[in-house]
């Protein structure tokens, strides 16, 4: 069973004290909730103590070659669930209820519903089964290391594809961050359908008519 190393990293005890691994105990994590543009990304991770790839940590921590290089083991060796809010629903309910809608949607899509689940932050998406939010899980409690990995390169690789079809914005290497070059592009080439116009320098920079209806910020994610 994976233990804690002399780095303090995350290790597996969160999840067994839960009843991991008799029971199914799932880590979730979110990317992308600062970014200007694109989806939230969230996973919902099980892993097997057995069998777990070593180096997980948070995924801000690791560089990307080992993040793909974690993603590809985890696919193989754990149970994983993926969801996401599009940039439509940030705007309409905003980031915050968006992360939780995205983080829900990760864990209706593991392939068996978890007896528990282990929440990166201080906040608790609503879920069917009972859960614990843990500030800064993703370096304490390995299965949300694992959701870190995959939810931050599973949005990279979304990010990467708009960039191709949106070039200028450089979302091939800022994910969608409100970088110099982004902010740049922004006023020389204008907003994409994939700006979150709610956010306040994309909302600066367009008409009141371009930047939609916001009056709807706050909505319950649970009645989408």
């Amino acid at each position: 069973m994976p233990k804690k190393s002399a780095k303090q990293g995350p290790d597996y005890s969160f999840e067994t004290e839960h009843g991991a691994p008799r029971l199914h105990v799932c880590g979730v994590d979110e990317a992308g909730r600062g970014p200007l543009a694109g989806p939230v990304v969230a996973a919902a991770v099980v892993l097997d103590p057995a069998d777990c790839p070593e180096g997980l940590d948070d995924s801000k921590k690791l560089d990307e070659g080992k993040r793909e290089t974690l993603y590809a083991a985890l696919i193989g060796r754990a149970q994983i669930g993926v969801g996401m809010a599009s940039v439509e629903e940030i705007d309409k309910i905003n980031i915050l209820q968006a992360t939780m809608l995205a983080m829900r949607r990760a864990v209706e899509a593991l392939d068996l519903p978890p007896a528990f689940a282990l929440i990166d932050g201080n906040r608790l998406p609503a879920l069917a089964c009972p859960a614990r939010a843990i500030v800064k899980g993703d370096g304490r409690v390995l299965s949300i290391a694992a959701a870190s990995i995959v939810a931050k390169v599973t949005r990279d690789r979304i990010m990467t594809e708009l960039a191709r079809a949106h070039p200028g914005f450089g979302w091939e290497r800022n994910r969608g961050y409100g970088t110099a070059e982004h902010l740049n592009a922004l006023k020389r080439l204008g907003a994409t359908p994939h700006h979150r116009r709610s956010f306040a320098p994309i909302r600066n920079i367009l008409s009141p008519d371009e930047s939609g209806r916001l009056d709807l910020v706050g909505q319950n994610p649970l009645s989408l």
